[in-house]
């Protein structure tokens, strides 16, 4: 059974994939924020596992099955800052269903050593408190990196320059949510 019904999918969830290119990286998003804002909110319940599981499923496992028929060798998967809070880690559950034999997921690779909530804060206040992500993954490979929400493009922005110091090609980003509207 689904945590959220097929009617309530069906009204409510209809899905507004879109593209929105900040600095040289490319991010996919499925919806824009105030579609999916309360089921966003829950990522630090316990309920959020399901929410954030049935999201993987419905919308990051398709695209990445679709993706990978394409993809020539390897892909690797890099959630921003899997950071486990009430049991779990929210960006954890998204790349997890993307794990495929072409598709490798490198949970916990890139963490965030600086854990300020930048939650309601504004650019001033990202760009004075970067997250200083620190990589432990493979080097000189090809990542699909992953977040739940993209608001100004500096958190994706830090963890891109990040990945690239190490050799790694980020080909672009997927979120859940967007917080621009076009």
């Amino acid at each position: 059974m689904s945590v959220i019904c097929s009617t309530c999918q069906e009204r409510f969830l209809v899905t507004q994939t879109h593209t929105r290119t900040i600095g040289t990286l490319d991010v996919v998003s499925f919806y824009y924020y105030p579609t999916i804002a309360p089921l966003l909110h829950t990522k630090h319940k316990p309920e959020g596992n399901r929410i954030y599981k049935f999201f993987g499923k419905m919308l990051f496992e398709p695209f990445i099955k679709d993706f990978s028929e394409n993809a020539e060798g390897e892909v690797y998967i890099v959630g921003v800052d899997e950071y486990v809070k009430s049991g779990y880690a929210h960006v954890a559950v998204l790349t997890h269903t993307m794990q495929s034999k072409k598709i490798k997921p490198l949970h916990s690779s890139l963490m965030a050593q600086n854990r300020v909530n930048y939650s309601g804060k504004n650019l001033q206040f990202r760009l004075a408190n970067p997250r200083n992500f620190k990589y432990t993954g493979k080097k000189n490979i090809d990542v699909i990196l992953v977040d739940d929400i993209i608001t100004t493009g500096i958190t994706l922005q830090e963890a891109q320059k990040v990945l690239l110091s190490h050799g790694v090609n980020v080909l672009f980003a997927l979120t859940l949510a967007d917080v621009e509207e076009s």
